[in-house]
């Protein structure tokens, strides 16, 4: 594993990191990736200026696995932080020891709601567009969300209401009006409970479900199950698309502009070839070759396109339910901890565990995790659920 600090005082009462998909122009940026080893951007992202400017510290990054779409950042070509054969998440770590405030994460394939439903932890992904990516490392454009983690909901809040808002640099930003929508706090009171999203889960993750409906009930909110099978499918639509994205925004990486190049090649084709081959890990390349064989010709519209389709039915379905509730509650994850034997064993497992975040980033809807489980609601109600979060945290503990 490889942390990258700055010349800023851990110390400060206000010092934050950000993981390693953010662009700064004073550490090196890697994403994870052999590819992008030592690279040097000469700006940095949009929120990190913002966190700056309110006067935040930014005193470190912290390492990821290879362009974030792995289970906890155990694919880094700097290798997987693990402790008695279990992965342990870099920025989640790094929230644990207590000498950092928050964390600012891009969160492209569930990872940092992952970690911090592991850890403990408070994470917030918030509305899709509400909070600028430029100067983040493009991966899967239409669902990654720039996220917080902290180890408690009043801190996440604190630092999504001042990286929240339009930035004319995204071409994805929404307006200034509808970005301050994310700030307000309105009151939960009916929840549903999706019954699919139950039936993989080990007794660990069940239990934290049944403690959170217990501080909800307890507090005078509805909570009644449902039967779903539509935000079911939101797995496989997402795997299709974040891997058809991934696919057109790593092909910059040829080994020619910057970025690893092999030092062994003939002519241009085997430049990139071997640049690539030598630079991206297992995982990375799987992706990439699926999301290339999802957009060939003979697969676009049946594959590609169909994605697209049942991405806007999981939309339509999540709409309908927000007629009825105020929010989703679900798993994270379907274990609290991922082992080295669980990834040797099954090399797509971050593409099944995704089952449980996948919802919230093929719909752009925001989540919130607190005591090992996740709540998703409707557009711009992060004040809301932030509210749920802190009320499980004076209540459920």
């Amino acid at each position: 594993m490889k942390i990258y600090t700055s010349k800023k005082d851990i110390a400060s009462k206000k010092a934050i990191i950000a993981d390693d998909m953010m662009l700064t122009a004073d550490m090196p940026t890697a994403a994870g990736s052999k590819m992008l080893d030592g690279y040097m951007s000469l700006f940095e992202a949009e929120v990190l200026t913002r966190a700056k400017n309110a006067g935040y510290d930014l005193v470190g990054k912290t390492d990821v696995g290879e362009f974030a779409i792995d289970l906890v950042g155990e694919t880094s070509c700097n290798g997987a932080k693990v402790k008695d054969g279990v992965l342990l998440n870099p920025t989640a770590e790094a929230l644990k020891t207590g000498e950092v405030k928050a964390a600012i994460c891009l969160d492209v394939n569930g990872a940092p709601r992952r970690a911090a439903a592991q850890n403990g932890l408070v994470s917030v992904k918030p509305t899709y567009g509400t909070v600028s990516r430029y100067g983040t490392v493009p991966v899967a454009c239409s669902g990654e969300c720039v996220s917080v983690m902290a180890k408690s909901a009043l801190e996440c809040k604190e630092l999504l209401g001042v990286i929240v808002g339009h930035d004319d640099k995204d071409g994805t930003s929404l307006s200034e009006e509808l970005c301050g929508s994310a700030k307000k706090c309105g009151e939960l009171r009916r929840v549903a409970v999706l019954g699919a999203m139950e039936k993989g889960i080990d007794a660990n993750v069940e239990a934290k479900l049944c403690a959170f409906k217990s501080t909800l009930r307890n507090n005078g909110v509805e909570v009644i199950e449902i039967e779903d099978d539509i935000i079911a499918a939101a797995r496989p639509a997402w795997n299709v698309l974040m891997s058809a994205e991934l696919c057109n925004n790593v092909s910059r990486y040829d080994g020619v502009k910057y970025g690893h190049r092999a030092q062994n090649f003939s002519g241009i084709d085997e430049l990139y070839t071997n640049s690539r081959t030598e630079a991206f890990g297992e995982l990375l390349k799987k992706a990439i070759l699926f999301g290339s064989d999802t957009l060939s010709t003979e697969n676009y519209m049946k594959v590609y396109d169909k994605a697209l389709r049942v991405r806007r039915v999981i939309v339509e379905r999540f709409a309908e339910i927000f007629k009825e509730f105020d929010a989703v509650l679900m798993p994270a994850c379907s274990v609290m901890e991922y082992t080295e034997d669980m990834v040797k064993e099954n090399k797509s497992l971050s593409f099944e565990e995704n089952f449980y975040t996948a919802p919230a980033s093929i719909s752009g809807l925001p989540a919130v995790v607190v005591g090992g489980v996740q709540l998703v609601g409707r557009a711009f109600s992060e004040g809301t659920l932030l509210g749920a979060a802190e009320l499980y945290e004076k209540e459920g503990k």
